[in-house]
């Protein structure tokens, strides 16, 4: 309410101000007037915008979010408008000042700088406020008042224009110019008799002098009144072009909202699924648990027995060493036996050889008796020595058979008491014989029965293991339908090595299971081996489904199918890892192949470009940023030879036509080496200012992710300057095609976006060389759009000039190809025209037909996964409403636009949605458009 004070105390002062100072002499009442506006002036912006606005915002704490910041600062915007048209106001009129008396108006002119010292606090602090930049947009003030003792000053003077965007802005005329050469009426209106003849003299020497003096300031002003009229018209015909553009981002923005509308409800519907997935996993959840309290239960069941087992062995291990003392005994006994037996053969021996030599003795006797015999019988036939010799003979004969009868004796019963030491050495040997395999017999079933004791504990020992592996397993699995598990996130490097540690330990497994199936009374190798199995498998399937959780939709069920079969298989090897019977054919090939799918996957979703070491990404900057500008150096060059060629080998249209594509291409390549060159003179201050202690390769190497940005858009700005150098030559050789040139300009275009943007990353707002790298991108734009623009209009010519060129042609000539041209027309054109009428009419049958129930093909589409199309919207008979009947037509650039989104839909989207597109379009405001003769998917539109 005082602001609004202010303002009317200010218009009546104002409006008597100027009555009373209708009296004054010229100069006096434009002085007069200039202070007072400058005074009022300085007055509105001081106590109206501090006192009322800002300070009691600033003293309540208030923002200009909240509803009474708001409140407070609504009554700042006629403000800003009027400071802005007063300004412009003062402006002129102390130029207008200066121009009459210059040297009188040194107070005016300390009074303006005041004034535009707290104009330009104004307006930067309003500028400031986020309440003020969506309502209104606040003019640039320069960086310094006009120079009014300047006369040139005032051509480069703008305006500062406020803008609305919510009104309708009219195109403003020029601003009439004061008619100062109307005041000298006024004296005569309030009375000539009271001035006296010499003043009336004087004022009329002054009027005649002053249409000379001003005429140089009319010619000014009606040059500086036209181009403003011309800068003015430009920035309508720009607001205009915005205007459309965003009434086009307007209608992409509302195609995309409903997009994102049915993706909430796709979204919505996927939730429900997931919830009722939930249930199920929770389902699935409990009887994991009930199994995994089953196998605990069987844990303790085998702990137990293994503990029985355990006791057993220990008596075992007692009844076996018991056995092993009496084994000694007996070993004892029979080397005590083998000895005696040893000592009876001796003393057999020495029988024998006592036998013999008593035998030999014997025999001996019986010679010398023989000779004894024969020396009787010799003698008897000497008869003085037969009796002698008889008697002798019978006395020794007589002895020696006495001595051979005790001989004989002794023999005897020698022989006798050998017999029965060799009965007893039999008899003792065949006992010990006995014994000893009795006790081999014993050994060998207790080696038996302990090697099968060892040979069970140690494979109950396995199946422990095995039963705890299981329920790692089981555990891991568990976590892939875990909903609290959503929320984790693995890297693909984690996912890759744990991967390559599986596979080592599965290798690891594999020559354990090898060497256990060779000995089995040594499980300890096998044991640590699926042990650690299990626990590298389970972190490996774990990591798999927590990287799948920030992956792509395919690559994330293809990983997380990846981990269920990886875990299957592990199952399963455990399983015949557990029983005896499918011990031997326990084999891990199918889990290492899931283990190295699930390493591929891994190193797939690796970001690509880490194959190069991050020491080498700041060479590999500069690198690309030379090769780039070295090719686009190239390139300007070639274009150059190019051109110098066409000139030499055409002429007329088709040398035009090369001149003016060449030309712009070779323009286009300019302005892309300025922007490559501002980028790179961008990126060296960026490194410069953000590296702070580290060297350029740590910093590249840091960032390594913008680093690879940067090199990627060099790189598409070298390919995107080769392909338009080598369709430019195509085409200046009619090899190419001038779509082309046209594509290779707009890959220019986005090329050299995508540098702009990697540069923009981390450069700072206010760097100069931002604001000159968006010259440049803005320049190369400009470039692109002149290249398109004379291939085009090369392209027409060049066509044109083809079809109605019949210079050369004789008279027999142009009669027979108007003959061809009619023939071709009439016959052919008409015939094909009326084929294609019939195939459009098979066509629409064949379409009307699609949307009958129950055809093969309406399940053929559906086999196809695509959506159904949405039903269609029938009106009714009944008249227009009134919005329609009062809308009015499309406009002819409403119209292109629609085409426009029709036609980039058309390839991408699915019938039901190219045909919801056209329906956000037409009906977004509420256009007058009638649908009719809609059947089944068929939608025929009618304007």
């Amino acid at each position: 309410n005082s602001h609004l004070l202010s303002k009317s105390s200010f218009h009546n002062s104002a409006s008597g101000h100027v009555i009373r100072s209708n009296c004054l002499p010229l100069l006096h009442r434009l002085q007069s007037f200039s202070n007072f506006i400058l005074t009022h002036f300085s007055h509105f912006l001081v106590h109206s915008f501090y006192d009322f606005s800002l300070r009691q915002m600033d003293a309540n704490g208030a923002k200009s979010t909240t509803s009474a910041g708001q409140c407070r600062l609504t009554p700042l915007i006629p403000l800003i408008q009027d400071c802005s048209f007063l300004y412009h106001f003062s402006v002129r009129l102390l130029f207008k000042l200066h121009s009459i008396a210059p040297d009188v108006l040194l107070g005016h002119r300390e009074r303006f700088r005041d004034l535009f010292t707290s104009l330009s606090q104004f307006f930067n602090r309003a500028r400031e406020i986020e309440f003020f930049k969506t309502i209104i947009q606040i003019p640039d003030l320069p960086d310094g008042p006009p120079n009014f003792l300047r006369a040139a000053a005032l051509a480069e003077y703008k305006r500062p224009v406020v803008v609305i965007p919510n009104e309708d802005r009219q195109e403003e005329d020029v601003e009439p110019q004061p008619e100062f050469r109307e005041a000298p009426q006024v004296p005569h209106q309030m009375g000539a008799s009271e001035a006296s003849l010499e003043q009336r003299e004087t004022e009329s020497d002054g009027w005649k002098k002053e249409p000379e003096v001003l005429k140089p300031e009319i010619e000014l002003i009606k040059s500086e009144a036209q181009r403003c009229v011309t800068e003015l018209k430009s920035q309508v015909n720009r607001l205009e072009a915005e205007v459309e553009e965003q009434r086009t981002n307007k209608q992409v923005a509302l195609v995309e909202n409903e997009h994102l509308r049915m993706e909430v409800e796709a979204l919505r519907s996927a939730n429900v699924e997931s919830s009722s997935r939930c249930l199920f996993c929770a389902g699935r959840a409990q009887a994991a648990e009930l199994r995994f309290t089953q196998l605990k239960e069987r844990h303790a069941e085998l702990v137990t027995s293994h503990a029985d087992l355990m006791k057993k062995n220990a008596e075992t291990v007692k009844i076996l060493s018991s056995t092993k003392q009496a084994e000694d005994h007996l070993l004892r006994t029979k080397h005590q036996l083998e000895s005696e037996i040893e000592s009876l053969q001796q003393e057999k021996r020495n029988m024998v050889r006592t036998l013999h030599f008593v035998t030999h003795h014997h025999y001996m006797l019986l010679k010398d008796t023989y000779t004894h015999r024969q020396e009787h019988d010799s003698s008897l036939n000497h008869p003085y020595f037969a009796h002698q010799t008889g008697t002798q003979l019978n006395s020794t004969l007589a002895g020696l058979q006495a001595e051979r009868e005790v001989l004989l004796r002794s023999v005897r019963e020698q022989e006798a008491e050998l017999n029965s030491f060799r009965q007893q050495a039999q008899l003792q040997q065949s006992s010990l014989q006995q014994e000893r395999q009795r006790s081999s017999m014993e050994l060998g079933s207790l080696h038996a029965q302990l090697q099968q004791q060892l040979q069970e504990e140690q494979f109950s020992l396995l199946q422990c293991a095995v039963v705890e592996a299981e329920g790692i397993i089981l555990d891991a699995v568990a976590k892939l339908d875990d909903p609290i598990h959503v929320r984790c996130i693995s890297s693909p490097d984690y996912l890759v090595n744990r991967a390559e540690i599986t596979l080592g330990s599965i290798d690891k497994m594999q020559q354990s299971h090898l060497a256990y199936l060779g000995n089995k009374n040594d499980a300890s190798g096998l044991l640590r081996a699926v042990t650690q199995f299990s626990h590298l498998a389970a972190d490996t399937i774990v990591n798999g489904a927590a990287t799948s959780h920030s992956a792509p939709i395919d690559q994330a069920d293809s990983l997380t199918d990846s981990c269920r079969d990886c875990a299957n298989h592990c199952l399963q090897f455990l399983k015949d890892l557990k029983f005896q019977p499918t011990l031997q054919k326990a084999d891990p090939s199918a889990t290492r192949y899931t283990v190295q799918r699930i390493l591929t996957l891994g190193q797939d979703l690796r970001p690509k470009g880490q194959d190069v070491l991050k020491e080498e990404l700041g060479r590999m900057v500069d690198k690309e940023m030379i090769a780039t500008s070295t090719a686009i150096e190239e390139a300007v060059l070639r274009m150059d030879e190019i051109l110098t060629q066409a000139r030499k080998d055409t002429t007329g249209v088709k040398l035009e036509v090369n001149q003016s594509i060449l030309g712009s291409c070779s323009d286009l390549m300019k302005a892309v080496h300025i922007l490559v060159t501002a980028a790179t003179d961008l990126q060296k201050d960026i490194v410069e200012g953000g590296r702070g202690a580290a060297s350029v390769t740590e910093f590249y190497a840091k960032n390594s992710r913008w680093t690879e940005g940067l090199i990627s858009a060099s790189k598409a700005v070298g390919w995107g300057a080769t392909q338009l150098l080598d369709s430019a030559d195509r085409v200046v050789a009619d090899k190419g095609l001038f779509e082309e040139l046209i594509a290779c300009s707009h890959e220019i275009a986005g090329s050299t976006a995508q540098l702009v943007a990697a540069s923009k990353v981390k450069a700072d707002r206010h760097n100069k060389k931002l604001y000159t790298l968006q010259q440049a991108s803005r320049h190369v734009n400009d470039m692109a759009a002149v290249v398109v623009t004379s291939t085009k209009h090369g392209q027409q010519q060049i066509s044109d000039h083809g079809l109605m060129d019949f210079s050369g042609m004789s008279l027999i000539k142009l009669k027979t190809e108007e003959m061809e041209a009619q023939v071709r027309l009439v016959l052919q054109l008409e015939s094909q025209l009326e084929q294609q009428r019939i195939r459009l009419g098979e066509l629409r049958k064949r379409h009307y037909e699609l949307g009958v129930p129950g055809t093969n093909i309406e399940k053929a589409d559906e086999d196809n996964g695509f959506p159904p199309p949405p039903p269609p919207t029938l009106f009714d008979s009944t008249p227009e409403s009134q919005a329609f009947a009062q809308a009015q037509p499309f406009t002819s650039l409403q119209i292109l636009g629609l085409i426009i989104l029709a036609h980039r839909f058309i390839g991408t989207l699915h019938l039901s949605e190219c045909v919801f597109v056209c329906e956000c379009i037409v009906f977004r405001d509420k256009m007058p458009l009638k649908c009719s003769h809609f059947k089944g998917n068929s939608y025929n539109l009618f304007w």
